[in-house]
């Protein structure tokens, strides 16, 4: 595996032969640091039977190093000129028959695509669209078992954040929806090309079971109302979805939530009694029409 890996001359070789420059667009920062590509695949705790999907291969640095371990690699990119050209780079060194690669948005990829399932997501994503790619993989794939990817070291720190953390959100209870989730190591901006002007952290995340007898949508509908505007309670930032102050605060009180307290104190579980207890007998099921206008909103 060390022979097979590739460093910053080899990446930049590569990609001047193929005529690449890494675009902001795109969020391309290619790693070109073979330790750094040990250290993820460690992490990643990886056995002989996984098969892992990696989003934004870009050259293939991890690429390489996933297949030394897993039995298969998707490798989902974005770029063409890369996506074309990744099956050469890794037959010059690894098996290619254990990758498959698939030019495609990782947004749009669906299960049917990915066959065999893939059971680990292990990814250096582009730091655009690191949460909805993340959410949408972790709802459209419930073959995985966990991942670790490595995002902005500020989303990071967002994605692992627990109740009461000044940067606990949005991204951190739906992802704790699918997943329990924890801080995996800082990685230095040095072992990117370009070299980015942030420092990016890994997140490692095993899944578990949601809470049960409540739709998904329906908690991520209360999760984006309670911290659309932070500073308020949940009677008042709940009034919009639930049809008025006064409904939110029946729906709260049922789900045994303080109406006086804010959305950055409550875990997953009771963002899932609020829906329950706004969609249940007891309450009648109802919800107002800009609750059920927002049903398909996932992150």
């Amino acid at each position: 595996m060390a022979d097979a890996l590739l460093g910053p001359a080899e990446i930049r070789e590569l990609a001047a032969r193929l005529g690449v420059a890494p675009t902001k667009k795109l969020g391309q920062n290619f790693v070109h640091d073979p330790n750094t590509v040990r250290r993820i695949v460690a992490a990643a705790a990886l056995t002989s039977d996984d098969v892992v999907l990696e989003v934004g291969p870009g050259l293939g640095s991890l690429t390489l190093g996933l297949l030394g371990t897993a039995a298969h690699v998707h490798a989902v990119e974005l770029d063409p000129v890369l996506a074309a050209a990744l099956p050469a780079t890794v037959a010059e060194r690894a098996d290619v028959a254990k990758l498959t690669v698939h030019h495609a948005d990782a947004l749009r990829i669906r299960a049917a695509e990915l066959l065999p399932a893939p059971t680990m997501l292990v990814a250096n994503l582009p730091y655009n669209v690191a949460v909805p790619v993340v959410l949408h993989l972790l709802a459209e794939l419930p073959t995985l078992r966990g991942g670790l990817v490595m995002v902005q070291k500020e989303v990071a720190d967002r994605l692992v954040a627990g109740p009461g953390s000044k940067v606990y959100g949005v991204p951190s209870v739906k992802l704790a929806w699918y997943a329990e989730a924890r801080a995996a190591g800082k990685v230095p901006p040095a072992v990117f090309w370009p070299v980015p002007n942030v420092d990016s952290g890994l997140v490692a995340f095993a899944a578990r079971t949601p809470p049960a007898g409540v739709d998904r949508r329906t908690v991520f509908q209360v999760v984006d109302a309670a911290f659309a505007q932070r500073r308020k309670t949940l009677r008042a930032a709940l009034a919009g979805w639930a049809g008025g102050a006064g409904e939110a605060e029946k729906v709260l009180v049922t789900a045994g939530v303080s109406p006086q307290a804010r959305g950055e104190s409550l875990s997953v579980q009771q963002f899932a009694a609020i829906a329950a207890a706004a969609t249940g007998p007891g309450y009648g099921g109802k919800l107002s029409a800009s609750g059920r206008r927002h049903e398909e909103v996932d992150s």
